[in-house]
């Protein structure tokens, strides 16, 4: 049944059939069983359906809504997945907005992706007013309203008929990530490598109907996938987080003991921050033993940490961009780590295809680096509304395949055992007083200095300088004494910046312009 799937929503089918009573997502204030999911999706789907049927009542439904967009502006609670799902259920696309982003941002993305529905919950009506005075023409419909909706039996047959025309390839999201431009680039993502992507990561997480998930990821950001559709295929239950819990990590292991959580898949930084803080200190997540992370590199001396205090657990290092559905490669971390170890990133998961060309667009050779593309049918399906940029990531497959690839701007190498090492961004590095240096390299070198939480290196290329900023006690003279020692001088940075706390942005990456201001 797994390979037959062509929408997600015969996931949701099949599980509230199974375990209609069984709780699906919960957000600390309320919860929501499966059978309930499917009722509010369907009632979300029929009211969308009433706004979308327009004069022309001839038009075929199922034919106009393929490509139809519907922007979701809700909160961190259980009705945003049943608004997500419920655009689907009407035969659309949907586009999670971050409440959290700054109203520019927020319009151009509206501006781009011209939705014909912006779905808002009440907490955020005053925001949509304000997202829409620039006077784009976008109906809005509120959350709470469309999950009233009265579903008729003709409503009901409308969405089946919806389902039957669509295809696997039909859009599903698209989510917007930060653009070189400055720019956000809408990456849009079809059901079939949605369907791919979770098959692969539950097989390899062992996920059940037994696991409860600890969702971290804000829900408008790629990570949520996951904690969103992995419930749906298997049964299993999501726990969204407060917001608090990250703020005070403090708290953080008794929720996830309280909540009986037995599977994470965070950012890097969001299991960073706790260690670095002491919660382990204070106590251990009981019931936690899948421990999935990605996001940026894993210093080893964090999960060196997690290791000890949680040795029964899994742990799986995965990479991937969001145009590979969220990850491509994953590694499972066997061995006990020491602090100086830097992790692969693995092999890839099910379905997908990765290899490393070199800048004249042939394959590498063993053991030399290259950028990271990807293949296969886990692709995205482009740049929304930017066929420009998608022809120059998206390119014809090198191999004399048919297909596309996608080219990550990431560098890897193949190491002699299989397993694909990153090598940092291909932008990141630089040429500096005639050497090329990897800044990634510098980073690397710096977290394993005690007294550094984290860092970033940055290159001024006016000055010429070499910018290191960190979190920790370390002093500047300390840092520069062991980075001598590690690295070749031109390497080491001139500038050191000591911060409170390193900029982030909310899906928990480093905020790099933020810091480039501090130049």
């Amino acid at each position: 049944m797994e390979n037959d799937i062509k929408n997600v929503l015969e996931w949701l089918d099949a599980t509230a059939e199974r375990f209609p009573e069984k709780t699906a997502f919960d957000d600390g204030e309320n919860s929501i069983c499966f059978s309930e999911v499917r009722r509010k999706t369907q009632q979300v789907g029929a009211g969308l359906l009433h706004l979308l049927v327009n004069a022309d009542e001839s038009e075929a439904v199922s034919k106009r809504n393929a490509a139809t967009p519907v922007a979701v502006l809700s909160g961190r609670n259980i009705d945003t997945p049943v608004a997500f799902l419920g655009a689907v259920a009407a035969g659309c696309f949907y586009a999670p907005l971050d409440a959290t982003a700054p109203i520019p941002r927020l319009q151009t993305i509206l501006a781009n992706l011209k939705p014909e529905v912006l779905i808002v919950s009440e907490e955020f009506q005053e925001l949509s007013g304000q997202l829409l005075q620039n006077g784009q023409a976008v109906r809005t419909a509120l959350l709470e309203d469309l999950i009233q909706t009265e579903v008729t039996d003709e409503d009901l047959a409308k969405m089946q008929e919806i389902r039957q025309q669509q295809q696997p390839a039909d859009p599903l999201y698209v989510i917007h990530t930060s653009g070189s431009s400055g720019t956000p680039k809408g990456v849009l993502t079809g059901h079939a490598s949605l369907i791919n992507y979770i098959n692969a990561y539950s097989k390899v997480m062992g996920i059940d109907e037994n696991d409860v998930l600890g969702n971290q990821s804000p829900l408008d950001y790629i990570a949520a996938i996951r904690d969103i559709y992995v419930p749906l295929k298997t049964g299993a239950q999501t726990c969204i987080l407060p917001k608090k819990d990250f703020v005070f990590p403090g708290i953080l292991f008794d929720d996830l003991t309280a909540k009986k959580v037995t599977s994470i898949g965070w950012s890097v930084n969001a299991m960073t921050i706790p260690t670095n803080m002491g919660a382990f200190e204070k106590g251990c997540p009981e019931y936690l033993n899948k421990v999935c992370f990605s996001g940026s590199v894993m210093p080893c001396r964090v999960l060196k940490i997690w290791q000890e205090h949680l040795p029964e657990a899994k742990f799986v290092n995965q990479y991937g961009p969001t145009e590979a559905t969220a990850s491509c490669t994953y590694y499972e971390v066997k061995e006990k780590v020491r602090e100086e170890d830097v992790l692969p990133i693995g092999i890839p998961y099910d379905n997908y295809e990765v290899f490393l060309l070199n800048e004249d667009g042939t394959l590498t050779k063993d053991g030399e680096i290259g950028e990271i593309c990807v293949g296969g049918p886990v692709l995205a399906l482009g740049y929304l509304n930017a066929p420009e940029l998608t022809a120059k990531s998206f390119v014809p497959d090198p191999r004399a395949r048919e297909g596309i690839v996608y080219k990550t701007g990431d560098l890897g190498r193949m190491a002699e055992d299989g397993n694909l090492e990153f090598h940092g961004r291909k932008d990141r590095q630089i040429k500096h007083l005639g050497h090329r240096v990897e800044l990634d390299e510098i980073e690397e070198a710096a977290k394993r200095i005690n007294g550094i939480a984290d860092c970033t290196a940055l290159y001024k290329v006016e000055s010429e300088m070499i910018y290191l900023f960190y979190t920790g006690t370390a002093t500047v003279k300390e840092i520069a004494t062991v980075l001598r020692a590690n690295l070749p001088g031109f390497m080491v940075p001139r500038k050191f910046i000591q911060l409170e706390e390193m900029p982030h942005l909310a899906n928990g990456k480093t905020d790099m312009q933020t810091l480039k201001q501090m130049m």
